[in-house]
């Protein structure tokens, strides 16, 4: 049995709740599909990072008196610790709200090795907050009272109330619209860019997609990956790791390949890097608007002058392009400037259906890494 998003979200809509906001989470796909495609902007936002979400329903609950639901990926639950304990929980503000939380990495069920640590003492994690939390039911009917319950739970202790959802709990809902462009993919733009950068510099890859075609895209041309650190959880740090690499080894170009999501969740990384950075530090957001991985939902990034951005954030140089021909003479201007430097490479969303995941654990990664920068 599997619950119907549509139903799900009539159901709470009928308990009163108005907003829903949150990080898109594949387990959750269905979910965020369906409120994509359903509600208004009015009583939807996907935030920049979980932690952003639940300051946006803390705000909503003042002036509604209403609780909303916040959505996240459990990788994302660190983001949203601090705000849920200093702010929210009973002992502060007291604001209820419902917290709807997909399990990557639960125990006994299959998942990347990122996820599964994170699974493993999720609940124990819950429980060390002292917030009330429940598992998603994924009988419909059993669902919908165990959401009345938490909601009336979380309004009686005036308290956020967890919600662990397993992997299919939820049924499939309408896709959204597939995107039409004109735009180079992404593994296009980055089998361009690889080549252009060469084979010398470290590379820090983003989570996601991206790290998946970078590996590929090495083992398939016999090519060494050695110097690539593929950040497979995460989110949002990999321009923080970029940075560590590059203050240690001033004569490596190291160069952060990075997502328009993660470039939005930790946007203020951008200050630090161009406050501490050496001049061999360079990076790329490679730009669909999507948050690609989890069911293609649109990020804000469409609000951003990213190069802009990047120079009032104190970047020496920064620039656009969506043509891969240039990217030989955009690769030589970042080095001539001198980083940090940022190119923005704008690209379409979706990729390969059959694109492979890496062959190597994180810790194999790690090590040969570290080998190669030695």
């Amino acid at each position: 049995m599997s619950v119907d998003p549509k139903r799900f979200c009539e159901h709470l809509s009928a308990q009163g709740v108005t907003l829903y906001t949150g990080v898109p989470d594949s387990l959750l796909k269905q979910l965020g599909s369906h409120i994509m495609a359903t509600l208004p902007r009015e009583q939807h936002v996907i935030a920049a990072n979980e932690g952003g979400a639940v300051g946006l329903a803390i705000g909503h609950y003042l002036r509604t008196k209403t609780p909303a639901v916040v959505y996240l990926q459990n990788s994302g639950y660190g983001n949203i610790v601090n705000p849920l304990l200093s702010l929210a929980d009973s002992d502060v503000y007291g604001i209820p709200m419902l917290v709807v939380v997909g399990w990557r990495g639960q125990p006994g069920v299959k998942d990347e090795p990122q996820h599964v640590k994170q699974g493993r003492v999720q609940r124990e994690l819950v429980e060390a907050m002292d917030l009330p939390w429940s598992v998603l039911p994924h009988d419909p009917d059993e669902a919908e009272k165990l959401v009345e319950e938490a909601l009336a739970e979380a309004v009686a202790k005036s308290s956020p109330y967890v919600l662990l959802v397993e992997k299919g709990t939820f049924s499939d809902a309408a896709k959204l619209p597939k995107v039409e462009s004109s735009l180079p993919s992404r593994e296009d733009a980055l089998i361009a860019l690889t080549k252009a950068v060469g084979n010398d510099a470290a590379v820090v890859a983003t989570t996601g997609m991206l790290s998946r075609e970078l590996f590929e895209y090495r083992a398939d041309n016999d090519l060494n990956g050695d110097r690539d650190f593929l950040t497979v959880g995460g989110m949002g740090h990999a321009s923080s790791i970029a940075l560590g690499v590059a203050k240690a080894d001033h004569d490596r170009e190291v160069w952060c390949f990075d997502g328009d999501g993660a470039f939005l969740m930790h946007l203020g990384t951008l200050a630090v890097i161009a406050d501490h950075a050496p001049g061999n530090y360079f990076h790329v957001v490679f730009n669909n608007g999507v948050h690609d991985s989890v069911g293609g939902q649109p990020t804000s990034i469409d609000k951003v002058d990213v190069p802009a951005a990047a120079k009032a954030l104190g970047y020496r140089y920064a620039a656009a392009t969506d043509d891969l021909e240039s990217l030989p003479a955009q690769v030589a201007a970042l080095r001539e400037h001198g980083g940090p430097a940022l190119l923005e490479l704008k690209v379409k969303p979706g990729n390969r259906a059959d694109i492979g995941r890496p062959t190597r654990t994180p810790a194999e990664s790690k090590a040969a890494f570290m080998a190669a920068l030695d």
